[in-house]
């Protein structure tokens, strides 16, 4: 054995953390379960997570240009297209030229997107206080500040 050889086998080895020590993945059996059940709160709506989203963003940002909404939610132009053709076909949106430049699509709630968007927050709203009755409103605050911060860039 050599020098190194010896040091290294007279280190004691560091602790192997176990699932519940890391962060990750207690972030990710918390996503687990508040999606699921988010899951079955939206299922009577006919709407999946991401249309809900879509339609925050566009009641939040009238007038919000494709790019923009997929740029705001993370969503490829190619998976965007697909996804506000669903909720056109739905009824739930309009396109309209933007009137700063004619070549791109501006979007707005219809009247029934408003009314689906309320009806489908209020579940939403539901599935959070049932998912986080454990917490304390302090604690809710305090957990919504610490995940921004490990989400800031």
């Amino acid at each position: 054995m050599n020098a190194k050889t010896n040091m290294a086998a007279s280190e004691p080895e560091a602790p192997t953390p176990s699932l519940q020590d890391l962060v990750g993945y207690a972030l990710r059996r918390a996503h687990n379960r508040m999606m699921a059940d988010l899951a079955v709160t939206l299922e009577p709506t006919g709407l999946r997570r991401v249309l809900v989203a879509m339609l925050a963003v566009i009641r939040a940002k009238p007038g919000v240009i494709q790019m923009g909404l997929g740029t705001e939610l993370g969503i490829q132009r190619a998976n965007l297209v697909p996804l506000i053709n669903e909720l056109t076909a739905l009824e739930l949106i309009d396109r309209r030229p933007a009137p700063h430049d004619r070549r791109a699509l501006a979007l707005f709630l219809t009247p029934k997107g408003e009314a689906e968007l309320d009806r489908t927050l209020a579940l939403v709203l539901a599935h959070e206080e049932r998912t986080l009755a454990r917490l304390t409103p302090g604690e809710r605050r305090q957990l919504l500040g610490l995940l921004d911060k490990i989400a800031a860039d």
